[in-house]
């Protein structure tokens, strides 16, 4: 580590002094080329500590930035009785958050190296991090957030500034009109909020998903003052928010311009050539050769900006650290393009299948499917609710919806709707993506631990989740054409190295799962690449003891065949369960529960998570949660050993 000399060169990475910044913040000079200064210092760190983590968005958060910036550094009060709040509603932009409020000595400079790390700082804001006020990451909920800090500050006799940020897409969340009237109704003329209108949401343009019409002329009918001003231009932001300052009885939004990528011009949507279908710096880490065309790009622009304060020789800390590179000795399988094809295969041979999808089409697998039977396919928007009650809709005129989101979202947003469907006996396939506590880093709000037991209660509904490509595709297959009940697709979406083989017979029965391997000391059941993985890492690990477990995989997460299950655990004194979700509500309990109800006096111990899913890197946030082999393999034997 040592202090840039000369341009960036490949194979490092580089970030801001904290003297950079202290100089910034300190010079004598107007705001603007204070502003304009530190945000492209922030577009450097927030670059680093995406780069670094390997995953995190750099579109938004360069589109936020100068926002964000002027916020903190002009327009907010910082005093400490009752401070000026900011937060992002969105929450994909936060490590632009965190860089500024690590400029600021906000955050701990260390911080820059913890982005989606274990303790350190979460993919999605939290309050558990400092300068955090919501969590966010499920969209739509900003607003009403601050209205209730608001209703709780004129109780409390607290006076202060409200300003949400939010996205554009995420103005397609029915919340977020929810919430809009009774702010009006209410006079809260101390709410701003500042939409972050930069054109782009997950996968492709605002327009082409959801158009939102004439923003103005809609804020304005619910009551609302309305500005609007290029997101990007310190003056004119000044302007609007100074305007917004003197509603004293409405809330105030602004409609700030953006551009997706603001700062270095091959990420800026502007840059996009008529046949770019999708923008491509939404979510990742950037490649290294990426990393380092922007970082050049960035410190030169620093070094421009800069120059007017009188600083002409900053310091940026040269790193060693390199891009993170997956490196894969073996083809992995990787479920999701395996339920594309399968998807794509059955809709060939079964006109009724339509597919839905809520602005996920690159995570859920559908591009394939959209090109081959674009009159098939339905992009909702971030619009889950509506997206389950259309499907519940075509379904009654005999169609076969397949409905597409993250699991997090999927299973919890449209539950009702999803009730609903179930009430009007409506067969719908639900397919969540994302499924369980890996990926780690995007952190809570993107988990799904609890999908299963949120579907628990609905009625004629089937939940499965598939091990590996083959039984994926045989799920698929099953689910359309081998039940008349409505079914929950549970998919995990990183590419797995599969360390098991499923029989060469086997083929999906109700309520029935397979044997991996041999044992008689105890069973243990599993379902899922990644569970299944560890259960497997168990069993060799164990049987080098002496201890032989049977390894069940168990992809019904909802159906348990009784004679079946006394059959398999006849002979064993020990049972385990290993869910990729929280123990309430998951396969362990309803495993547990058909023991106890039977009568077969089996011992059940139930491993699975017991907390709020901690974000960080995948190893190190299972070993957190006592979910990997080795922690396992001492829990299993404390019990044996009982």
């Amino acid at each position: 580590m040592g202090d840039l000399q000369g341009d960036p060169v490949s194979g490092n990475l580089y970030k801001v002094a904290d003297s950079l910044f202290i100089d910034v913040v300190t010079a004598q000079s107007d705001d603007i080329n204070r502003a304009s200064a530190f945000a492209a210092l922030a577009r450097i760190n927030a670059l680093y500590m995406i780069a670094r983590a390997g995953s995190g968005h750099i579109g938004s958060s360069f589109s936020s930035l100068d926002i964000v910036t002027w916020l903190y550094l002009v327009e907010m009060n910082h005093a400490a009785d009752s401070p000026d709040i900011y937060f992002s509603s969105k929450g994909h932009d936060v490590p632009g958050l965190y860089s500024v409020l690590i400029g600021l000595g906000l955050l701990e400079s260390k911080k820059l190296d913890q982005l989606r790390r274990l303790n350190g700082l979460p993919g999605h804001p939290d309050v558990r991090t400092p300068g955090i006020a919501f969590n966010s990451g499920s969209l739509g909920m900003g607003v009403s957030k601050a209205k209730g800090l608001l209703e709780a500050d004129r109780l409390n006799g607290v006076s202060r500034q409200v300003f949400v940020l939010t996205g554009d897409g995420e103005l397609q969340e029915g919340q977020f009109w929810e919430s809009l009237q009774g702010a009006a109704n209410r006079e809260t003329g101390d709410l701003t909020v500042i939409i972050d209108h930069n054109k782009y949401q997950s996968d492709s343009s605002v327009e082409q998903t959801s158009d939102l019409g004439n923003l103005d002329r809609k804020f304005a009918a619910y009551g609302w003052h309305v500005e609007r001003c290029d997101g990007h231009d310190y003056t004119a932001l000044k302007t609007a928010i100074k305007a917004a300052r003197k509603m004293k009885e409405k809330p105030s939004v602004i409609i700030a311009d953006t551009i997706k990528g603001r700062g270095v011009g091959f990420m800026e949507h502007t840059s996009m050539s008529k046949t770019d279908v999708f923008y491509k710096f939404h979510s990742g880490a950037p490649s290294s050769e990426n990393y380092l065309k922007a970082v050049q790009e960035l410190i030169g622009n620093a070094r421009k900006e800069l120059a007017p304060l009188g600083i002409t020789s900053p310091q940026f800390i040269e790193t060693g650290g390199a891009v993170p590179t997956a490196v894969q000795t073996e083809q992995p399988d990787k479920l999701i393009a395996a339920y594309s094809d399968a998807l794509i295969a059955i809709a060939g041979r079964d006109e009724r299948i339509v597919a839905l999808d809520a602005d996920l089409i690159l995570d859920t697998g559908l591009i394939h499917f959209r090109d081959r039977f674009p009159e098939r396919f339905i992009e909702c928007g971030i619009a889950e609710q509506d997206m389950v009650s259309q499907a519940g809709a075509m379904a009654g005129q005999g169609k076969l919806p397949f409905v597409h989101s993250f699991a997090c979202f999927l299973t919890t947003r449209p539950n009702e709707q999803i009730y609903n469907n179930a009430s009007e006996n409506r067969k719908v396939v639900y397919v969540g993506s994302l499924a369980g506590i890996l990926p780690a880093g995007p952190g809570h709000s993107h988990q799904a631990v609890r999908d299963i037991a949120s579907l628990n209660g609905i009625p004629g509904l089937i939940q499965i989740q598939p091990s590996c490509e083959g039984e994926t595709t045989a799920v698929v297959e099953w689910s359309a054409a081998s039940t008349t009940e409505s079914v929950y697709i549970r998919l995990h979406t990183l590419p797995t190295i599969i360390e098991f083989s499923l029989p060469e017979n086997y083929k999906l029965e109700v309520g029935k799962g397979c044997p991996l391997t041999d044992g008689d000391d105890a069973i243990l059941f599993a379902y899922g690449p990644m569970m299944l993985n560890q259960a497997m890492r168990i069993h060799h690990k164990l049987q080098s003891k002496g201890v032989h477990i049977q390894i069940i995989n168990m992809p019904w997460l909802n159906r348990i065949d009784e004679d079946w299950l006394k059959e398999i655990t006849r002979s064993f004194a020990n049972i385990f369960t290993l869910d990729d979700h929280y123990i309430a509500g998951g396969q362990g309990a309803l495993i547990s529960s058909a023991i106890a109800c039977l009568g077969l006096g089996i011992r059940t111990t139930l491993f699975g998570v017991d907390q709020l899913p901690q974000c960080g890197r995948n190893d190190e946030v299972l070993i957190a949660h006592g979910l990997d082999a080795d922690t396992l393999v001492s829990k299993i034997e404390l019990v044996l050993s009982q």
